[in-house]
């Protein structure tokens, strides 16, 4: 049996929609998906629920460098990782 579906329409900017279109696409998407993520998210959180963003090119980097193991550093002691940090 299939379960019925209701129909949900919003008016926006042409620009609006093709850009967020464009940015869904990148996070394998579709507008009908990303819609019912967030209502699920609204009633779940009961709220506004979540950011949802592809990184800045510095955080895309920083993810790519460490699921790499690039520049990782390792630390026998928490004084030599502080003393790293400088704190």
């Amino acid at each position: 049996m299939t379960k019925k579906t209701a129909t949900v329409r919003a008016r926006m900017e042409p620009g609006l929609k093709k850009e967020t279109e464009r940015i869904l696409d990148q996070l394998g998407l579709n507008t009908t998906e990303a819609i019912r993520i967030f209502f699920k998210q609204v009633k779940l959180q009961r709220g506004l629920p979540f950011e949802m963003k592809i990184p800045n090119e510095t955080t895309h980097q920083a993810i790519v460098e460490a699921k790499s193991g690039q520049k990782l550093k390792e630390f026998e002691t928490t004084e030599e990782l502080f003393e790293d940090l400088d704190i």
